[in-house]
């Protein structure tokens, strides 16, 4: 079960450019989704099903703003009303369902649950999106694993150290503790490490933003999850002693990781991952290098993850352990589960 009434990323907006007249079909939260633009040029979603043959109307076309289906040329409106079909007469037919949707921070992100509850006040807010003073590349992937599983995954970075051993990974995560603290609906996990050498990637961010690649530096990973999934990771060097992560912009190389983890079904989800960073903005090279460098990090993160998956779909029964560097995913758990509930509740009431 998921929670619906939210808002999630459904896809980046460039994905659904890219098909040109058709549209594209997408499940999120179980629930399966044709994504298109309506004769306003604005995107729409409805349910991917026909009501002719039940046909899914993602294989269509989009004519003049109408999703046309695929199979006997219905078209279907923005509101998931039928419009017309060559020869008959459909506009009796019931409404499918439609679904709230926002055009915001080049992504199109979708209110699976009720649209008369869909409230655009509730979107997060990033400044770094719009600020020229940031830059910001990412990518998507499909995984086959439980979306749960990637929280944890992002919510304890000690993984870092043997999942990504040749990047980012280094001994001193596991030797420095964390602290974790909730506040509100969010969850904040943080670690600090004073006087170290940097990782390979920091190197290539240290040297891009004219610092030594060599020099010692304190280094910091802080974690933040707010419901349903979205995680950003404030993560950054700075030269040893000037201040970490209150460093001035000149002593550091700094950048937001953003995670927008979108459940597709209980074992799968899809994964919009990025950086937003500080630092030379205007360097489109240095944008597709930080972008092809994070890409095969968090390909690393694919095979652990959906063969975690499959070890605990096979085994279904066998409880897993805790430790204290769960303690970031344990309690985005407990949120999770706190407005689930709540969610369940209020629908029962009504």
């Amino acid at each position: 079960m998921f929670i619906k009434n939210t808002w999630y990323v459904a896809c980046a907006l460039t994905e659904l450019e890219a098909l040109g007249d058709k549209p594209l079909g997408r499940t999120i939260c179980n629930e399966k989704m044709a994504f298109f633009k309506g004769p306003d040029g604005q995107v729409a979603a409805v349910e991917d099903f026909c009501p002719h043959r039940g046909a899914p109307l993602s294989l269509g076309k989009v004519c003049k703003g109408h999703l046309q289906c695929g199979y006997h040329g219905l078209e279907m409106g923005v509101d998931g009303k039928t419009v017309q079909m060559p020869g008959q007469r459909v506009r009796g037919f019931p409404a499918i369902k439609s679904y709230a949707v926002v055009e915001r921070y080049g992504f199109v992100w979708v209110w699976p649950g009720d649209p008369t509850k869909a409230d655009v006040a509730k979107m997060p807010v990033f400044e770094f999106f719009d600020n020229p003073a940031w830059a910001y590349g990412g990518g998507l992937y499909h995984v086959k694993a439980d979306y749960r599983l990637m929280i944890d995954n992002l919510m304890d970075l000690t993984h870092e150290t043997y999942v990504h051993a040749n990047s980012i990974g280094q001994p001193e995560i596991d030797e420095t503790p964390c602290e974790t603290k909730v506040d509100g609906d969010q969850v904040i996990l943080q670690r600090h490490m004073q006087g170290v050498q940097a990782p390979p990637f920091w190197q290539m961010a240290m040297s891009a933003n004219g610092l030594d690649p060599q020099a010692k530096v304190d280094r910091w990973q802080i974690c933040r999850f707010t419901p349903p999934s979205h995680i950003m990771i404030d993560v950054g060097v700075a030269l040893a002693g000037q201040g970490g992560f209150d460093a001035a912009p000149e002593h550091k190389a700094y950048s937001v990781v953003v995670d927008f983890i979108t459940p597709e079904t209980e074992t799968s989800h899809w994964y919009h991952w990025g950086m937003a960073r500080q630092f030379k903005p205007e360097d489109a090279a240095l944008t597709d290098k930080i972008r092809a460098g994070q890409g095969g990090i968090f390909n690393e993160d694919m095979e652990m993850l959906q063969l975690q998956q499959a070890n605990i779909s096979q085994w279904p029964e066998r409880k897993l352990l805790m430790l204290n560097i769960d303690s970031g995913g344990v309690q985005s758990r407990r949120i999770i589960d706190r407005l689930l509930a709540q969610e369940n509740s209020s629908e029962i009431t009504a």
